[in-house]
């Protein structure tokens, strides 16, 4: 993994969600939904607590000190993080925070294999049977892929569907349009503008994941 440095813009679209950390005076770590911002004056972020409730007083305060984090998905995969101070703190109309706008954002990259955008019709079914044709399948498309892992996409209107952990197949066409199975991993999974990502991992040195790699023109 390596880290940056970079006086970059703050490019996260608002309603997505950040990681607030706070060491004084104790130690907090909460969660809060980006509002907006104005580019180089502040950054807003919707007040954790409910109207009425004085929950993080002790914390929330201005001129307290704040790391931010949060994730951007792409071919990396990379976690942004900055410091900050609490500017002000409204509650008309609601309870908003005002972060100073940072000066420079750190930004990390999480994956060691860069993945490659694609657009392949898949299924993944679960190893709980041995005959894999007896499992309902979830069908979907791989967004993106590596040598070591892809993503895995499918539409959805609940906001609670996830895909949990677990030992599964790909079922997809190579490009020379024959069908292959791929034993693989679910890492992670999370609903995002109607649709859910999942995080796969492939098993290690899978020869069908090279070979189709190879059929995409894509350099190992």
């Amino acid at each position: 993994m390596t880290t940056t440095t970079n006086a970059i813009f703050f490019e996260l679209t608002p309603g997505k969600i950040v990681d607030l950390q706070i060491d004084h005076p104790v130690k907090l770590r909460l969660k809060a939904m980006l509002v907006g911002y104005d580019l180089g004056q502040y950054i807003i972020l919707k007040h954790p607590a409910p109207q009425n409730m004085s929950n993080y007083s002790d914390v929330l305060v201005e001129g307290n000190v704040v790391v931010v984090r949060y994730l951007l998905e792409g071919q990396q995969g990379e976690c942004y993080a900055f410091r900050s101070t609490i500017r002000n703190i409204t509650k008309i109309p609601e309870k908003f925070i005002f972060l100073s706008y940072p000066a420079k954002i750190e930004n990390r990259q999480l994956r060691t294999h860069q993945r490659f955008v694609t657009h392949i019709p898949a299924s993944i079914v679960t190893r709980d049977d041995d005959d894999v044709k007896k499992i309902s399948q979830l069908k979907g498309i791989i967004s993106d892929i590596s040598a070591k892992g892809c993503g895995f996409v499918f539409k959805t209107d609940n906001s609670k569907v996830k895909v949990n952990p677990k030992d599964i197949f790909i079922i997809m066409r190579s490009p020379n349009d024959t069908e292959i199975t791929i034993p693989a991993k679910v890492c992670n999974s999370r609903f995002e503008n109607g649709k859910v990502n999942v995080g796969i991992q492939f098993a290690e040195d899978d020869e069908q994941v090279r070979a189709i790699l190879n059929q995409l023109s894509i350099e190992l």
